[in-house]
């Protein structure tokens, strides 16, 4: 269970001007504790509120101290402290005389009393919100899968579904070559990225992740058949049909970024055609992620972009598919008898995700082996491995 504690941050400059004065205060950071078990105190605790308030009920310094349970030196400095963080005083401090708040004291008790009062529900809901979403930690039956991954859809309906089954997928969206460098690195458990179906050895693929990926180091996981085309406006007023239209004279091309998996099938696919980058107004542009392409499309800011059918949908904007490629898993290999991972693999194979991944459009699991362990040789065919001498 967790309780929590709310501090205050260094101080802030006394330089303001004459009506910021006024209204100089200091800004409020939350914390918490996580403990067996909740105090019967539902309150957010502080301990320079415990300290004043202790003070007034009991008028010295060390009957404050022993009440809190500290020893006089600590209170004592800790108030000390506390003041000089605030720029203010906090206690009358005349020898002989019973200790009491100042003005100031006095009003931040008040202060905060007027806070908890009235935040009382809203506090209760975030510790309800903070314990439910820790109890997944202490829960053996629950995994976390760290995945770094190209921007995708089906990618975030599967987070969904797996939720609900206790395998929780913690993902971040980036370039493909950025999050096989996080595998790589050890920042992630799994990646995720796309390639045509058999890419050669001489592809703009091969030349992207040739070298991030070893085959007996990493292993793939199918996932899924996606289609990526031109994102178009609503009807194609354009009447865009392939590459060679982007050519056009005043036709606007919105691009991703460099690193994207898109971006890489972008140049996979103008080399294809006899194109070049150059040949395409907009070429230069990047944006991070299918759905920022699409918007830009949907506002006119762009006449088309490649990207995914799903992201084209959801904006109401028409699609003019162009290729069908495979979307990646790959994690290490001395990582597929772990939990996480193994979860992941029975979630893929489950006809409830097959129903799913179907549902999205463009989307398809039809010989995408989803769920199933497979060879980097076999899926890519980039390594030339010398013969052995007979």
């Amino acid at each position: 269970m967790n309780r929590f504690a709310y501090v205050g941050q260094p101080p802030i400059s006394h330089q303001h001007s004459a009506d910021n004065d006024l209204h100089a205060m200091h800004k409020i950071e939350l914390s918490y504790l996580l403990a067996p078990a909740r105090s019967r105190d539902t309150l957010i605790r502080n301990p320079l509120m415990d300290m004043l308030q202790a003070v007034r009920a009991h008028g010295s310094i060390s009957k404050a101290a022993k009440a809190l349970g500290f020893s006089y030196r600590h209170v004592w400095g800790a108030l000390k402290d506390w003041e000089q963080t605030l720029g203010r005083n906090l206690i009358v401090w005349d020898k002989g005389q019973r200790a009491r708040l100042t003005e100031f004291g006095a009003k931040l008790l008040w202060a905060e009393r007027q806070a908890q009062a009235r935040l009382a529900p809203q506090i209760e809901a975030l510790r309800g919100d903070i314990e439910r979403a820790f109890s997944t930690a202490f829960d053996d039956s629950a995994h976390v899968l760290t995945l770094y991954a190209s921007h995708d859809a089906a990618l975030s309906a599967l987070r969904e579904q797996t939720t609900r089954q206790g395998l929780h997928l913690d993902i971040r969206f980036m370039g493909s070559v950025d999050a096989i460098a996080a595998l790589n690195a050890g920042r992630c458990m799994m990646a995720g990225f796309h390639t045509l179906e058999q890419p050669g050895r001489q592809s703009v693929a091969a030349r992207a992740y040739r070298s991030l990926l070893k085959p007996g180091l990493h292993k793939l996981i199918g996932f899924a058949y996606r289609t990526q085309g031109l994102m178009v406006a609503p009807g194609n007023p354009l009447r865009i049909t392939g590459l060679a239209d982007l050519k056009r004279d005043g036709l606007r091309y919105v691009n991703r970024s460099e690193g994207t998996g898109t971006r890489v099938l972008l140049d996979e696919l103008l080399a294809e055609a006899g194109l070049q980058g150059p040949d395409l107004q907009g070429y230069a542009s990047q944006e991070p992620s299918h759905t920022a392409v699409a918007q830009t499309v949907a506002s006119n800011t762009a006449d088309a972009g490649l990207g995914i059918e799903a992201a084209a949908r959801e904006k109401g904007l028409d699609f003019v598919p162009l290729v069908q490629e495979r979307y990646h898993l790959v994690c290490l290999k001395s990582e597929l008898p772990s939990p996480p991972v193994a979860a992941l693999l029975t979630a893929l194979k489950s006809t409830e995700w097959q129903t799913t991944l179907h549902q999205l459009p463009g989307y398809s699991s039809d010989g995408a082996q989803s769920g199933q362990v497979l060879a980097l040789r076999q899926m890519l065919p980039w390594w030339s491995y010398r013969q052995a001498k007979k």
